[in-house]
């Protein structure tokens, strides 16, 4: 399967995997089994400045002010809301429908996946968020949605700069990484995330929408080939919803800050609803965004999240990753 371009889903292919599946047990293994922490070659960074960024929240409507600051080399990144820190760390995820939530202390921090891909994409391995709510009472906060990407996440992180990280001493510290030892998996019904061995990262992305013909069925592969890879092949792709569920997502409390202005939207019967897209296979490109986002969760001290092996995932969705990233976690 060649990088970075679409490539078209084959049964084959499918059957072949699923039939992986059914005969591996790497999925019931031991996580310390699974991986091994590497060094990376690369010393831990962090921001070389403070950002702001305010927007509208995709579920809940409100508005959330955002601010990336600098932190110390071992710090990792994560949330300060309430004057409470919240670890951007699989341990603190919670399952919550079309979305990422981290938990602590009573306090949710939700939607998180486009930051902390965009934060994990452009080595930004140490970061304190401070995230605050237009309700002063409010018990839980959700990250922006901006444009439906992580396009101005990147934009934010590339206003600022990176530099390199120093811990309380001064001193550097070198990243580490997960290496995978074996293939391991989860799935539901037809849905999987597996991640294989690799000698470099590379994430494979298929979705299927076959009710929707403008979506149906599409794959991508992408591997960091430089630098900017992510902010050109992935960052700019926006969330997408399909026409016909969206008053059934409204009536369960969803989306009350979504628009054409912040997702791509596709009818079954009228096709996108809001073109121009930004690439042919938009909606698949988004899904490694978020794949991203998620997988960011098993990083712990400033050490890498995304690992060191080649990522598979079809029709999956956070649940589905996240539940990866805790097998991916070491102890």
């Amino acid at each position: 399967m060649s990088f970075s371009v679409a490539v078209k889903a084959k049964n084959s292919t499918l059957i072949s995997l699923m039939r992986f599946f059914s005969v591996s047990s790497a999925a019931s293994s031991s996580s310390s089994s699974i991986v091994s922490l590497n060094p990376s070659g690369r010393l831990q960074q962090t921001l070389a400045g403070c950002v702001e960024v305010k927007g509208k929240s995709l579920h809940s409507g409100k508005l959330s002010t955002v601010k990336l600051l600098p932190e110390i080399a071992g710090a990792g990144r994560y949330f300060e809301f309430r004057s409470r820190s919240i670890p951007a760390s699989i341990e603190f995820a919670q399952e919550s429908p079309l979305c990422t939530t981290l938990l602590k202390d009573g306090l949710k921090i939700r939607t998180v996946e486009h930051l902390l891909s965009a934060l994990e994409a452009k080595g930004v391995d140490n970061c304190r968020i401070q995230i605050e709510s237009e309700g002063l009472d409010d018990r839980e906060v959700e990250v922006p949605i901006l444009d439906g990407s992580a396009k101005e996440w990147v934009g934010a992180i590339e206003q600022v700069g990176v530099n390199l990280a120093q811990n309380h001493v001064g001193e550097s510290v070198e990243k580490m990484v997960a290496h995978l030892n074996k293939p391991v998996h989860v799935c539901k019904n037809d849905s999987f995330v597996a991640a294989f061995p690799a000698i470099e990262t590379r994430v494979t992305c298929g979705i299927d929408f076959p009710q929707v013909p403008a979506i149906g069925c599409q794959w991508f592969s992408w591997k960091p080939l430089h630098d900017s890879s992510f902010e050109k092949d992935i960052a700019p792709s926006r969330t997408f919803c399909v026409y016909e569920e969206v008053e059934r997502m409204r009536e369960a409390g969803l989306i009350k800050g979504g628009s054409l202005e912040n997702a791509i939207v596709c009818s079954a019967e009228r096709g996108w609803m809001n073109p121009t897209l930004r690439f042919d296979n938009e909606p698949c490109r988004h899904k490694i965004l978020d794949l991203i986002g998620d997988l960011s969760l098993v990083a712990r001290g400033g050490n890498g999240g995304l690992p060191m092996a080649h990522i598979v995932a079809f029709k999956a969705g956070h649940a589905l990753h996240t539940d990866l990233a805790r097998l991916l976690t070491i102890d």
